[in-house]
Parts: C-alpha cells; structure tokens; sequence
C-alpha cells in the first residue's frame, strides 16, 4: 500500500500506541486500539454490504462518534465518503444523492424519512436502491413507511458482519473525498480529493500549526465541513488527542479547553464572535492554548486585536478553498500584518490575476489565483466546470484580493459578491469592517439590493450582541455607519437587523440566502 494513502493511520497507532487516548466524544473515552477496531469493524460490515473500494458512501448526519468512524473505515476500505449537510432539506438530498449515486447512506434516525423520500426521487439516476443505516433509535424504521427492505439500524449493520479481510490496493491518486459545494440550487457541484491530497492534509497542516503527537485538538464545529480536515488529519496522523462536540456552544468550548488541557481548536469567525462576549470569560480557562486557528470567513479586524489582547501570540487565520489552495497568517505574523491572510505556505504559488488574464502588480487587486499539493482532481462528473476553475494548473478562486511588496495577500471580496454602483466598484467587507467596530455589533453583512437611480446599493443585515432591537433603531445605525465610511459610494442604503443569521452546517452565514429576496425577478449587474 503507497505511502500517500491515509488506509492504516488507525492500525498503525492501535500498534504502536494502543492505550492513548485516540478520541474523546461526550462521555467516551477512545484508546487507539479501541477506535480502531471500531473502524475496521465498520469497514468490514462495509464490505460485506457489497461496497467495494471507489464505491460512494454517504452521510447525512450531525457530529457523533460513528460519523467519525465511517471517515475512518471509508478510508480502510477505500470507499469514498461523500458528507453531506444535515441541515439540507429533500430537494437538496435528492440532487446530491442523485450525482453522488452512493453504496450505503448513513444518516438519523430524525431524518430517515427525509432521505428516503429524497433517494426514491433519484428514480432511475441511481443504479439501484442504496443501503440506508441509521444511526439512533431502533423504532426508525417503522416510522419510515417504505423503507424497511432498505434500511438498517447502525448497531445492526455492523453487528451482522463476519470477519473479513481487507486488503484494498491504494495509490495515491485514489478517491478518498466528495465535498460539495452546495446543494440547494444549480446543479451539484463535488469536489474530488484523493488519498495523496489528504495525506498532505495531514503532514502539511501538521508542520503549519505545529501539531505533534502531545497536542490536544478539539473541533466543536460541524466535521461535515471541509475545514474540519485542516485540523483533524494532522491530529491522526499524529497520534495526538481529538476532542469533539456535538456541536458548538460557547461555554462548553471553554470548559472543553479547561478541562483537556487543549493545545488546538479551529473556529470560523461567528464562533470566536461568540467566546470573546461571553460576560465571565476568563482567559486563565484558556491558557493551555496554544493554536486558535480563524478559518471559513475574514474575520473581523476588531475581532482580531480583541483576541490578540485576550490570548496574545495564539491567532493564526487560513484563506483557502476546498478545491485546493490556501494561505496562512502565521501567529508570528499577525500583530504586524492584522489585516492580511498570510502567505502561501510551502510548496504552494500565488499570483493575482488581471481581467486579462495578465499577473498584476504589487498592491493593484485582483482574481486571486494559486496552486499547489492540495489540488483537487477535478469537480466530480463535472469536466466542464474543472476547465473553468482550473486553468494551466492554476486554481482560480473567483475572490478579489492584493498582494503588498512583502507577499502577503489581502482580500478584498468575492467576484461575485462585488456591487455595481453607478459604474464603481463597492466592495461589501469594506463597509462589514466599518460596522463590526459597532461596540454593540455582534455579526455583519453588506451586499447590494436594487436601486433604480445607481443600480446597485449597499445594505447592511447586523446582529446585535444584545437583545433584538434594544439598542438603537435601524434609522440610527445606517447614520452611524454612514459618517465613518471612508467614501460616499460605501454608504448604506438602509439597515436591517436580525435575531440571528441562516447558517450552513459549517456555521457560515449564506449570503444568498439573506440577498435573494432583494433579487426576485431581477438579475444582478455581476
């Protein structure tokens, strides 16, 4: 077996290290010989299902150690695990399971009915009728009319298996992963990782946030999320400890920290906007940290100096996309470059790109454009969108950013989320940093709604850190906006404010959501 296969990760520390503690979830308390054979378990109930290596295996669940252990086992057997939001409704299932065309898939027992009903959609888009397990209570079956000849509870699936031996032959360039990047309009859109491109996960990710086999990772975000990766490779391949939650929440994150002596966590903005207003916080509770890494959207710049003051020389804060390409703000840096999102780290190229296609120059912005180990194959079933994305080797990230003279690159803003306002450019994070200053400002976003005179105006969505619409009226915040933006152009339109913003399963706000309304029966200028 190559070498650039993740397969064995859990048979070699089950070998060399049995009794550490390999995972923590809730209650339990895994050694790695004991999550091991968990996972071997699985693969084998696996196998005996009928999945054979390159087979899809999807799940539709929430964090929970079996959703930990299918990663595991898919990657034994060399399965592809495909994860899917639990947070999707039955049209988006329906054309994710439909694209992805999966062997089993693992889910709720809450949403058996949900998936069921999305894969008898699939109709004939589906070679056959995959195996549904769920994970949970054992009456789900019969509250799911018309799935009994297909479904499974977990406990049941990986009770019923032999002892059998897996031996798959693994390359480097093997499958190991289907992201998608969506599923709930357009046409599904997967992203291929293989097994070369997740051992680098772990052995880049590692060197990059000194992770070693000591370190204690805790992750409270959802691992469907592709970001959870950055963190959880290098802990396995490590050996070190991984603590997970079943999902955040602020002061559980604390007494997590606390209490495991945690060295790493990962966090988007939201959930570190979330930490830093706790009223009690007590920085001694976080003090073993030693990594807080900021990943899945800018964060804020008042942010930033507030967690450097907090817990000074721990921020580092990660740019990248899925599909392959990153760059990293190393803690060493941050004080000095605040505002930047580092630089490509090794064995990984950067260059901003003209409309034209030409590279720009120092501080002019940009495409941003990179390449490097991470790359994905491509976009699963998708050749003409890999073309589109991926031109002579380079990731084009579709984000506008610049690079000053000593490398580092700053973003500016999606393409696609730029507003067109009487012929000027109005990028919206310019207008977010403005408002988070806010000192009653807990989150912001800026996009642009329809305006007859200049086409495209800015309006703001915020929400407040205390009670809905206690602390001023929307009419007072757009005034307090508008006299400190840098330019005219950038004044808001109005403001809107919000008891809480729609997420995705990664915590992140869905833009599209909170803009299509403005939108309906109109299209954009962009």
């Amino acid at each position: 077996m190559d070498s650039l296969s993740i397969a064995g990760l859990l048979a070699h520390h089950a070998r060399y290290q049995p009794t550490a503690t390999a995972v923590v979830f809730e209650s339990e308390r895994l050694d790695w010989r004991s999550f091991a054979a968990r996972s071997s378990q699985l693969a084998q109930a696996m196998a005996q299902a009928g999945v054979r290596p390159g087979d899809r295996v999807a799940t539709v669940l929430a964090n929970c150690l079996e959703l930990l252990t299918i990663y595991w086992a898919c990657a034994d057997l060399g399965a592809v695990a495909v994860p899917l939001s639990p947070l999707l409704q039955r049209s988006g299932l329906q054309s994710l399971l439909a694209d992805a065309a999966p062997r089993v898939v693992f889910t709720s027992a809450a949403a058996l009915a949900d998936v069921h009903a999305a894969v008898a959609q699939c109709g004939t888009t589906t070679p056959e009728f995959p195996r549904l397990v769920w994970v949970g209570a054992d009456g789900a079956g019969a509250a799911c009319a018309g799935a009994q000849a297909y479904a499974q509870a977990y406990v049941q699936f990986i009770g019923a298996c032999g002892a059998l031996e897996l031996t798959p032959q693994l390359t480097p360039d093997h499958p190991c992963n289907i992201m998608y990047t969506s599923g709930t309009t357009g046409q599904p859109k997967g992203i291929l990782l293989t097994h070369r491109v997740r051992a680098h996960y772990a052995t880049l990710m590692a060197s990059i946030f000194r992770v070693t086999p000591e370190s204690v990772v805790l992750h409270t975000g959802a691992i469907v999320f592709n970001g959870a990766y950055v963190m959880m490779m290098p802990a396995f391949a490590q050996g070190a400890r991984y603590v997970l939650h079943a999902q955040f929440d602020a002061r559980a994150f604390v007494a997590s920290v606390a209490r495991e002596k945690v060295t790493h966590t990962m966090l988007v903005p939201s959930q570190i906007a979330a930490i830093l207003d706790l009223p009690d916080l007590d920085p001694l509770q976080l003090a073993s940290l030693q990594v807080v890494l900021s990943l899945g959207a800018p964060l804020p710049l008042a942010r930033k100096q507030a967690l450097e003051a907090l817990l000074p020389g721990r921020l580092h804060e990660l740019y990248g996309l899925t599909e392959g390409f990153v760059t990293v703000l190393d803690r060493r840096d941050t004080q000095r470059k605040l505002g930047s999102v580092g630089v490509p780290p090794p064995f990984f190229e950067l260059r901003i790109v003209r409309e034209d296609g030409s590279e720009a120059d120092v501080g002019e912005t940009g495409e941003i454009a990179g390449r490097g180990p991470l790359l994905m194959s491509g976009y699963y079933q998708r050749a003409d969108l890999t073309e589109q994305t991926i031109r002579d080797g380079w990731l084009y990230s579709g984000d506008i950013g610049r690079i000053d003279a000593d490398g580092y690159l700053y973003l500016v803003d999606r393409k696609k989320d730029m507003i067109d306002s009487g012929g000027v450019k109005v990028y919206p994070r310019d207008i977010e940093e403005v408002i988070a200053t806010h000192p009653d400002v807990a989150e912001v976003v800026v996009f642009g709604v329809p305006d007859d005179k200049w086409g495209e105006t800015p309006f703001a969505v915020v929400q407040m850190k205390q009670a809905f619409g206690t602390v001023c009226t929307p009419e007072q915040l757009r005034d307090w906006i508008n006299v400190r933006v840098a330019a005219r152009y950038q004044r808001v339109s109005a403001v809107a404010l919000v008891s809480s913003f729609p997420r995705n399963a990664a915590g992140k706000i869905l833009k599209r959501e909170l803009r299509a309304p403005y939108w309906e029966g109109r299209e954009r200028a962009i």
